[in-house]
């Protein structure tokens, strides 16, 4: 039986209050009939009138009185249904599972189709899916979309049914918990328009170092270094003019410049073509000019863009050279680097950070000196050359070291078997933060990456922190360092470390081991003196040499087992040839004591290969996947291992990815090449 619909509230009192009153005159005829008698007969006959007139009308106009109520409440709707198909503001209904079950004309006309009904959501904004509903707890959702050109905020509340569930005769309230999603979409785009275009006109600063300047007007006859500069200034000038920006030189060799951010863009998507432009400059100069470019941008102030285009023409120069280094508060980007830094021919820097670092060492009763994770040659035979400089200073000196590597094995037990050094010389990283104190110098030798040291809590725990290394700086750095001395294009750390100890101290002496250790560094880095080799790192061999380096024991102590060998043939021999250019292969790890350095081996092996512009050889190791990249001159490997996280030199660079399969490592190393050949950063 369908319930009846009842009045209640004030309506129900006013439909009533002429009963009420009756009631009350039915009172007062009462008291009268003992007043009188005839008087209260004479009321009580017009109280049997009233009730009957009462009653009459009550049952004649209640159903009147219902039924226009109901139309009143039927025309309301009807009119609230109307004003919200007209309103200018996109709205529809969805039901649980997101299907659109109701819209009006506005939502109509955002969406482009007027049969959206039954439809997806998700098919018209394909970022809106379920999980992004409003839960009940939530209620209320609000996100960005898009459609087509448009943007929108759009906004989703939860409406839940279950009132309607408790009026329901078929349904039970507990068993029902059904609702809609209203979604309304508010038009952003002119706005986004207009905070674009303001955006664009923000200020950036810039700045433009010429990397080479000394060395490229020595290349070419005095009475045309005038001419060399003045096509050089013309170029740059130019180039920046073109972008409607203001160039001004403050050094012979370094321009300041103001530019639109919209113009930094335009530069970025054409990769700072003035990189290349400036080579091209000859008047009979035997070496190109190169320049480094630096720009900071999205500051809060024109200061703070200042100070950003600062650190990002330090990050170029640092990378060696002869790329541009974009700056913003959230990422840094880096565009060229495609040109081998010049090596230095004065030695000036190296003696006065040698200066540098024997004050630092002679202000402290301790040096800890450590690496990178999974110690090479190069980052042991470095710490070695610190050790003997800490000794020859009289300060007591520990090298970290927590896992000891095939490579690195002969070269630790020519240490820990000979009287003449301590027993504590090496530290796992436990031990050294227990051992650093305030009066201790840390030097992070081979890596200036503070994740991949031997002991990143080291660094937070000293106070003095020196950084001696040749890799190409990236994104993350030591930043609290107290002395920094990073060369990109040193062949090598033991490198840089032999020409610090010609200046570290009048009659300083290397033993034979010590001297071993930092040749075998030098060796391994430059591939046999094959890669990355200078006048300077010649010279530094020949230092190691006179002090009593032995290249035939040193390269006994690097043969390598048979098992490292055929594992070194396998992964050359199974390598996938990717575009006519790119050799990609996996290392096998098992019964192999240290993989990553074989991989590296079978790495460099495979530029043997006539045609092959890089190489990269992964290896599986403690559940982490390691990659060796290699290149000769025609590609800089460094630029493609840091968009997957890691870096290195142009020619010499690697990555470590975790919880990956290497199928699917390969897999990220092709859509890596492909982006960057589609990009033009790669031919």
């Amino acid at each position: 039986m369908k319930k009846r619909v009842k009045l209640k509230g004030r309506l129900k009192i006013y439909m009533q209050i002429s009963m009420y009153l009756g009631l009350l005159l039915l009172l007062v005829d009462i008291g009268i009939y003992f007043l009188d008698t005839r008087a209260g007969f004479l009321l009580t006959c017009f109280l049997v009138f009233y009730f009957a007139m009462i009653l009459y009308l009550m049952l004649y106009n209640r159903p009147i009185i219902i039924n226009e109520l109901v139309s009143f409440a039927t025309q309301y709707g009807q009119i609230q249904k109307e004003l919200l198909r007209e309103l200018s503001v996109p709205y529809s209904l969805l039901d649980e599972d997101g299907k659109i079950i109701w819209y009006n004309h506005a939502f109509a006309r955002a969406i482009h189709n007027e049969k959206a009904q039954r439809r997806s959501v998700t098919s018209f904004f394909s970022s809106v899916t379920r999980d992004r509903l409003p839960s009940v707890e939530e209620g209320v959702a609000e996100f960005e979309i898009s459609y087509e050109e448009s943007e929108y905020i759009a906004k989703f509340t939860r409406i839940s049914l279950r009132e309607m569930a408790d009026d329901s005769d078929i349904i039970g309230e507990e068993e029902y918990q059904g609702c809609l999603y209203a979604m309304y979409l508010f038009d952003e785009t002119a706005l986004k328009i207009a905070l674009k275009e303001n955006d664009d006109q923000s200020l950036a600063v810039g700045m433009i170092y010429l990397d080479n300047y000394d060395e490229a007007l020595e290349s070419v006859e005095e009475v045309r270094r005038s001419l060399l500069i003045a096509l050089i200034d013309r170029k740059v000038n130019k180039y920046i003019s073109g972008f409607d920006g203001i160039c001004k030189k403050i050094e012979k060799d370094k321009y300041l410049t103001i530019l639109r951010k919209s113009a930094v863009t335009q530069m970025s998507d054409k990769r700072f073509e003035l990189l290349e432009d400036v080579k091209t400059v000859n008047i009979g100069n035997e070496m190109a000019v190169t320049i480094s470019i630096g720009v900071g941008l999205d500051g809060l102030s024109y200061s703070q863009n200042y100070e950003f285009s600062r650190t990002a023409i330090d990050l170029a120069l640092g990378r060696g050279g002869d790329q541009a280094v974009v700056k913003t508060p959230e990422q840094i980007s880096y565009y060229g680097g495609k040109s081998q830094q010049v090596e230095k021919n004065t030695r000036v820097k190296a003696r006065v950070k040698a200066h540098a670092l024997r004050e630092i060492i002679t202000s402290k009763d301790r040096v800890l000196i450590m690496g990178h994770q999974i110690g090479d040659v190069d980052s042991f035979g470095a710490a070695i050359g610190i050790y003997r400089i800490a000794r020859t200073l009289d300060r007591k000196a520990q090298i970290v070291i927590n896992e000891i590597t095939t490579s690195v094995q002969p070269l630790i037990d020519m240490f820990q078997n000979s009287q003449e050094y301590e027993p504590d010389m090496f530290l796992k990283s436990q031990q050294a933060l227990e051992t650093a104190g305030n009066n201790t110098v840390l030097v992070v030798v081979d890596v200036n990456k503070p994740s991949i040291t031997e002991c990143p809590e080291l660094l937070k725990v000293c106070k003095s922190i020196v950084v001696l290394d040749h890799h190409r700086q990236g994104t993350e750095t030591i930043e609290n360092a107290t002395l920094s001395y990073v060369e990109a294009y040193a062949s090598s750390t033991c490198e840089m470390v032999s020409e610090i100890l010609q200046y570290i101290n009048d009659g300083v002496r290397i033993k034979g081991e010590e001297a071993d250790c930092m040749y075998s560094g030098i060796m391994i880095d430059t591939n046999n003196f094959m890669t990355k080799t200078g006048v300077r790192t010649f010279e530094a061999a020949a230092f190691l040499r006179r002090n009593g380096a032995d290249v035939t024991r040193v390269r006994k102590l690097f043969r390598e087992n048979a098992a490292e060998y055929k594992a070194k043939a396998d992964a050359v021999g199974q390598a996938e040839i990717y575009r006519n250019d790119y050799a990609i292969s996996i290392c096998r790890s098992d019964g192999i004591q240290s993989p990553t350095i074989v991989g590296a081996q079978a790495a460099n092996e495979l530029l043997n290969i006539k045609g092959i512009k890089a190489s990269f050889v992964l290896t599986e190791y403690q559940g982490r996947i390691y990659i060796s990249a290699r290149s000769i001159d025609e590609v800089n490997v460094q630029v493609i291992m840091e968009r997957m996280g890691g870096g290195g030199h142009m020619n010499v660079a690697g990555c470590q990815v975790d919880g990956s399969e290497p199928a699917s490592v390969i897999g990220t190393i092709k859509g890596t090449l492909d982006k960057m050949i589609e990009e033009g950063e790669l031919k």
